[in-house]
């Protein structure tokens, strides 16, 4: 493993971001202890529940009423196609 101080890391983060996410293994030497950079899968179905701390019952309630919003905005004219163009 390539140990980095902060200081040396950061002059080329993204060099070091780079060679972990080919394999190699980076680590930041903080406090006396090594933290690894290592890639990680994101998972999409779960990123509301851990990104904003609310339980699966919360998320479906909030996804519906944001749902309902939309539809009566529509549905009231209040909203208009996006075509990528500002």
């Amino acid at each position: 493993m390539k140990t980095l101080s902060v200081t040396e890391g950061r002059q080329n983060l993204g060099a070091w971001l780079k060679r972990a996410l080919q394999g190699e293994d980076v680590g930041f030497l903080v406090d006396g202890r090594v933290v690894a950079l290592r890639p990680v899968e994101v998972h999409s179905d779960d990123y509301v529940l851990q990104e904003y701390g609310v339980s699966e019952k919360q998320a479906e309630r909030a996804y519906k009423a944001v749902k309902t919003a939309v539809r009566q905005a529509r549905a009231a004219g209040q909203t208009k196609p996006f075509t990528g163009k500002l």
